[in-house]
């Protein structure tokens, strides 16, 4: 696995998804057009490449990279996108207190959370995509630390890590009139619970809180 990885893209089909929130027992459905998804989290050699940086608490080119904000992830997207000579997906506000979602671009972006739970998924029905020990990095089996990215089996559709190591961050926000700017989270991380790593687990924070179990992966719109 080179410095790269976590930028191979595997093609989604379209398709239909339906999220669930248990806090607020409300859900809704979404119709999904065709997009790529990384077919791992971001790595740390992958983010040091482009930004120059290493933010993360462990040191490892394959480990994911964490310690990332929701704005870390959004400046990272066009900075890979102007890399690859791809059209930037985010236009930031001037004060950086604001972004804008250019759809029509071809460049790197945060993938929604419904492309990411219908990705994780891949045309399963349950709350893990196969057995968790198998899947996923998670309290039960980590040793409590961040592992390669790679390590346990993928999903049908190729991705590994959808579930444990790093939680990721989506583009959406949460719940605006209760949370306000705070961003979605999925997957579940190496520090959770096994309940906490499920397809349809949702989790919360503000978008420039930086943790050390949260990190990202990058969709692209289309399948070219």
């Amino acid at each position: 696995m080179d410095a790269r990885a976590g930028n191979e893209m595997i093609s989604i089909e379209p398709g239909r998804i339906r999220l669930s929130d248990r806090r607020t027992q409300r859900s809704w459905s979404v119709e999904l057009a065709p997009y790529q998804l990384a077919t791992f989290p971001t790595t740390q050699a992958l983010y040091t490449q482009i930004t120059g940086r290493r933010p993360s608490t462990a040191d490892g080119d394959k480990l994911p990279v964490e310690g990332v904000s929701w704005w870390d992830a959004i400046r990272f997207c066009n900075a890979l996108s102007q890399h690859d000579g791809l059209a930037s997906a985010y236009h930031l506000h001037a004060d950086e207190e604001g972004v804008e979602w250019d759809a029509s671009a071809n460049g790197y972006r945060l993938p929604t959370e419904a492309e990411w739970e219908y990705a994780c998924r891949a045309g399963t029905t349950g709350p893990h995509y196969g057995p968790l020990d198998e899947i996923a990095w998670y309290r039960g089996n980590s040793q409590e630390r961040i592992h390669d990215v790679g390590g346990k089996q993928p999903n049908p559709w190729g991705l590994h890590d959808m579930l444990g190591n790093v939680w990721n961050w989506c583009w959406d926000i949460y719940d605006a009139e209760v949370y306000g700017s705070y961003r979605v989270l999925r997957g579940g991380g190496w520090f959770d619970e096994y309940w906490s790593c499920r397809a349809s687990a949702r989790r919360r924070s503000h978008p420039s809180f930086q943790v050390d179990d949260v990190g990202f992966r990058v969709a692209r719109s289309g399948v070219s």
